[in-house]
């Protein structure tokens, strides 16, 4: 099956990447299935007249071009008699490194194509954040090379732009089900004014959320869904996808961890079942400690598998200087992944309303989706008194607690919060579930369906200039007294 040409927003990127002028070579990195490889393609395709494209895990042979080579013209050179008719043209010519992290050497030449300048780099890489490259006897065949040659393996530091891609967001699968910029603006209107959704809306958005949460943001199970309208040909793309993961977690993975990254893995359905969802290492194995799976839990978050969200006992800013690295919970980086885990007739379930106790888990963890897709760090409150705030996000220069909610529930924590701000220092308080817009004093409540719209962008700051006239002259005076 075809994939359909998917709107996505960092194709705005790529091409203010392009327009700035001496641009690095550019590196996409982000989960496996994302769509990176598409969009790489088909942005080079519309914007340069000739494209070069190779894949070292489906042509290893690509990478000897690399292998000991410090100079562009000898790597093109190389590449011209592996590749048939290619053609590199200065100016017009973009070259796509895909899957670079199997050819590490192909990731260093990245300082060599900034400093020679006549072609657009695009590498794409799915385990970049991966601590080493490939298996063992890889890494030492790499050591090797690097003892010959210093550098050769290194990271380019300076010599490359990098950006994160996600899988899609609510807004972009809104996009690829049709739904208008005018229904967008519409929602956007809604939620700056805090006035209620016009029911006929409404519902809709509920139903295209409820598909959302079943199909997940990964583009070839969305594209199945597109094309077919099947949950079936979604659950079949998922396998294939999981098995990916699972073989990388063997073929990438540290030796020591290998045992032990599939166990932290298949344990998150069942520490988001609890009703404490911190993480527990008991959970994933009993009697099972830190020291056994920190390795593990690290690279699924290198790889982009997971996101964790750290705790704090403190509402106020920066959050990051109040979090606890070893208190944390554990949520996938996209909702389909942990649909998918959930087995099978979740997704039914989703679309009729019955998952019983594990749908507030589910909303739990579609927010830490919308806000790991909008490049947040993830913070959760909680004191030892049991009180609890589902997140933490900065909005304006405030910290803002975000509670999610299955149904129309009380908030209780929230309440308390708001009723002593002496205490909690809180402002606002957003509360999501299965309501409409309303307001009640600073507790705002939104529907579920509105976490994309979210703004989250860094307060601007503008300082006023300096006058260092003024200020050497008052010296001077002072000094001529």
């Amino acid at each position: 099956m075809k994939p359909a040409m998917l709107k996505r927003k960092i194709e705005d990127t790529l091409i203010a990447w392009k327009n700035k002028p001496g641009h690095k070579p550019l590196v996409i990195m982000g989960i496996r299935q994302c769509g990176k490889t598409f969009i790489a393609q088909h942005f080079a395709k519309a914007n340069y007249r000739n494209v070069v494209y190779m894949n070292f895990i489906k042509e290893p042979d690509r990478i000897n071009a690399f292998t000991g080579s410090k100079n562009v013209d000898n790597i093109l050179l190389n590449l011209s008699a592996q590749i048939q008719g290619v053609e590199f043209i200065p100016g017009e010519t973009c070259i796509i490194l895909d899957e670079i992290q199997d050819c590490p050497e192909a990731r260093t030449s990245l300082k060599f194509f900034m400093e020679d300048g006549r072609f657009d780099v695009i590498a794409t890489g799915s385990l970049l954040g991966v601590q080493g490259y490939g298996d063992e006897l890889k890494k030492l065949h790499r050591k090797l090379i690097q003892k010959q040659n210093p550098g050769i393996n290194s990271v380019p530091v300076g010599s490359e732009d990098i950006i994160e891609m996600y899988p899609l967001d609510f807004e972009e699968f809104l996009w690829a089900n049709g739904i208008n910029a005018d229904v967008i603006d519409a929602l956007r209107m809604f939620y700056t004014e805090e006035t209620p959704v016009p029911a006929g809306i409404h519902v809709a958005m509920k139903q295209y959320l409820n598909l959302y949460v079943a199909i997940g943001g990964l583009p070839s199970p969305v594209n199945a869904f597109l094309a077919t309208n099947n949950m079936n040909s979604v659950s079949e793309e998922y396998k294939a996808i999981l098995k990916e993961y699972r073989d990388d977690m063997v073929k990438y993975a540290p030796d020591k961890d290998k045992p032990h990254i599939r166990e932290c893995f298949n344990s998150i359905p069942k520490q988001l079942a609890k009703e404490n969802k911190k993480f527990q290492y008991s959970k994933v194995k009993p009697g099972g400690r830190g020291e056994t799976y920190l390795g593990s839990l690290q690279w699924l978050e290198d790889a982009g598998i997971i996101c964790r969200c750290y705790n704090t006992d403190i509402t106020g800013l920066p959050m990051e200087g109040n979090a606890k690295d070893n208190v944390f919970k554990v949520y996938t980086a996209d909702i389909g992944l942990l649909i998918e885990m959930l087995g099978p007739g979740t997704r039914a379930d989703i679309l009729q309303g019955n998952l019983g106790g594990f749908k507030g888990a589910i909303y739990e963890n579609l927010m830490a989706d919308t806000l790991h897709k909008k490049q947040q760090n993830l913070y959760y409150y909680l004191k030892d008194s049991g009180l609890e705030l589902d997140f933490l996000v900065r909005m304006k220069g405030e910290c803002v607690p975000i509670e999610v909610k299955a149904k129309s529930a009380q908030a209780k924590s929230a309440q308390t919060v708001l009723n002593h701000p002496e205490k909690y220092q809180v402002k606002n308080i957003i509360k999501f579930g299965d309501y409409n817009v309303g307001r009640n004093g600073k507790l705002l409540t939104l529907p579920n369906y509105m976490q994309f719209l979210l703004d989250l962008e860094p307060e601007q700051i503008i300082l006023k200039q300096i006058d260092i006239d003024e200020v050497n002259a008052m010296a001077k005076e002072i000094l001529n007294r």
